[in-house]
């Protein structure tokens, strides 16, 4: 009787919900602490800041970039603080960033974002630059803080002729 009064108790705790998993987090909260994250991000790029811009890159090797500037990829927070230093290098002035249809999605400790960004500026050989590009960013809350752990950014191509097409507007 005692054994089957246990499964009967454990069949009706099961059908309750006692056993599902519960929500852990604030999506809300983490999508609005991942936003303020890239709006330091995007402060520190627009000044070519290189060490507020890898504040928002988790540190060591958990990060994974891919970027318009080759290689295809960047292994670690070292090789990609080198091809943020050799981009902001290129351009003379500040850089100014304008983002269109950001979207984030945030759990407890893992989050996802992705949106268009045109960036202007000039280069240092005086040459305009304005163009449209993709990203998408993964995140991950390390030790009570939210760091970039997957960067990709890209931009159209034209496959007749392998170029990038910059001149696109959303």
């Amino acid at each position: 009787m005692g054994g089957r009064l246990f499964v009967i108790c454990a069949v009706a705790l099961l059908a309750t919900g006692c056993f599902k998993d519960k929500p852990r987090g604030n999506p809300d909260q983490s999508a609005q602490e991942v936003r303020q994250l890239l709006d330091r991000w995007t402060n520190a790029f627009e000044a070519k800041n290189l060490d507020g811009v890898m504040a928002y890159y988790a540190p060591g090797d958990r990060l994974d970039s891919y970027d318009l500037i080759p290689p295809l990829q960047y292994k670690g927070a070292a090789a990609y603080r080198k091809n943020y230093a050799d981009f902001f290098k290129q351009f003379k002035g500040p850089l100014h960033l304008e983002e269109r249809d950001v979207d984030i999605e945030a759990g407890a400790d893992i989050a996802f974002a992705h949106g268009l960004e045109r960036l202007t500026g000039t280069m240092t050989d005086g040459t305009p630059v304005d163009m449209w590009m993709r990203w998408t960013s993964g995140y991950r809350k390390i030790n009570g803080r939210w760091y970039a752990i997957h960067d990709h950014v890209s931009v159209p191509v034209d496959l007749a002729t392998g170029k990038a097409i910059t001149n696109l507007k959303p």
